[in-house]
């Protein structure tokens, strides 16, 4: 049973289906003209258009799986996909979660655990608190004063760019603690906030890893996902630029060893800031990337399939040396929005077409009458060029996204060609801060 939406979802049936899988569809009311769920075998709706009523409704989604004598669940990414008490439920109620254990996703869904997991991994981290802030307010500002400043405070249970706060000086220490305390709790129920170093332009760069049940683990080189907007990412590509093959080992192997350590088993992602030749983790994701498909590329592999047979028990089908990198691939997230005001636009589709040619490749549940509900996330499609060289890649983007054709909706297909033509992103390397700045100028 597939229990998400949109393109993810429709991914999932098309690896279950090359793997002879039948597939359950659960949608909400807003979304039964959904491409995939046409396409799955069974579809079940489980609510109206509100997702805290339809796809983060834990009772509704395991009596879908039950009624429809579903096997195993894949949670795709977002809405229930790191919810560690949903994980135990579907393991509970005798269903297979395409995922990590639940103790594994409480482990590294609290930044403070994560981190603490991570350093004694022998992961790097960023200097910090080392644990939850103090209520003394006396004890954080001299930790602030040995960090140097500026630091950040961030919330513990926080993502998606929330929860966060950077500060620049003593006098404003206090304060910020408190101000992301309130809002930690506010957005995640839990006010425990921790302290790090504030890097002031770095990169971020990440790992992809896979890992059995047979305590076997690989990493499958990094991604670049440094162009965001409110920490939100806009393009992604592998391999980094600037990213040695040493170094890329180096950082690799140590993530595949943390996998063990923590006994990871499934598709997961170690997020880093680099930034002068060093680097700091932040936290993983366990879970499926919505970038994943440059992964893929590059190496040759498809993760959702090793995923799912990850999880049905059998082994990874490769080794580390078995793994190479080849070429470069690029992806654009597109999303139903305004491209200069950034406001979502749903709204009905009254003519899609689709980029085609060499090394394009397109994640999308788009089709010409489909309706954009206003519920939902505004990703509507992934764009991915992929070529021997990054330039190959960057010119074959060029054409893609000139090809791309969305009418009745606006999109953001016209930041995404400016930004194809940027000369900082053309040379490689931007920080997380570029794009901000680029469109506050």
């Amino acid at each position: 049973m597939i229990a998400n939406r949109g393109e993810i979802a429709l991914r999932v049936l098309r690896a279950c289906r090359e793997l002879g899988i039948r597939t359950v569809a659960v949608h909400s009311t807003a979304d039964r003209d959904l491409k995939h769920v046409r396409l799955a075998d069974e579809s079940v709706c489980i609510g109206p258009p509100d997702a805290a009523q339809s796809y983060l409704n834990i009772p509704a989604v395991l009596s879908a799986a039950e009624v429809t004598d579903a096997v195993a669940i894949h949670p795709g990414y977002g809405f229930l996909s790191e919810n560690a008490d949903f994980a135990e439920r579907v393991e509970q109620s005798g269903f297979v979660f395409i995922g990590p254990s639940p103790d594994t996703i409480r482990l590294m869904g609290d930044k403070i655990s994560a981190i603490d997991a991570m350093r004694r991994a022998g992961v790097p981290c960023v200097p910090g608190s080392e644990g939850p802030l103090d209520e003394d307010p006396d004890a954080n500002a001299r930790l602030a004063r040995d960090i140097g400043y500026p630091v950040i405070i961030k919330a513990a249970a926080g993502g998606g760019g929330r929860g966060m706060r950077v500060v620049n000086s003593e006098a404003a220490l206090a304060n910020a603690v408190l101000m992301t305390r309130a809002e930690a709790m506010a957005a995640f129920g839990d006010g425990t906030v921790y302290l790090e170093k504030y890097l002031d332009n770095p990169r971020h760069i990440e790992i992809q890893v896979l890992a059995d049940t047979h305590g076997n683990a690989v990493h499958l080189g990094e991604r670049d996902c440094s162009m965001q907007r409110r920490h939100q990412k806009v393009i992604e590509e592998a391999p980094a630029p600037g990213i040695t093959d040493r170094m890329r080992k180096r950082l690799g192997a140590r993530c595949a060893t943390a996998c063990k350590a923590i006994d990871y088993r499934g598709v997961g992602t170690f997020e880093f800031l680099y930034q002068d030749g060093d680097f700091y983790f932040i936290e993983m994701n366990t879970r499926l990337q919505v970038e994943h498909p440059v992964t893929e590329f590059v190496t040759g592999t498809d993760l959702v399939k090793t995923q799912i047979l990850i999880a049905a028990g059998e082994r990874l089908p490769f080794k580390q040396s078995d793994i190479t990198l080849s070429g470069h691939a690029i992806e654009c997230r597109i999303n139903a929005e305004d491209p200069v005001t950034f406001t979502p636009n749903p709204g009905k589709i009254s003519l899609f077409h689709a980029p085609g040619g060499p090394g394009i490749r397109l994640d999308s549940h788009l089709y010409t009458g489909y309706t954009v509900p206003p519920n939902y996330d505004s990703l509507i499609a992934k764009l991915i060029a992929f070529g021997d060289t990054r330039e190959s890649a960057i010119a074959r983007m060029r054409i893609a996204l000139d090809e791309i054709i969305v009418e009745g909706i606006r999109t953001n297909v016209p930041m995404h060609v400016e930004l194809l033509s940027d000369s900082a992103f053309i040379e490689g390397g931007v920080g997380i801060s570029y794009l901000e700045r680029k469109l506050a100028r």
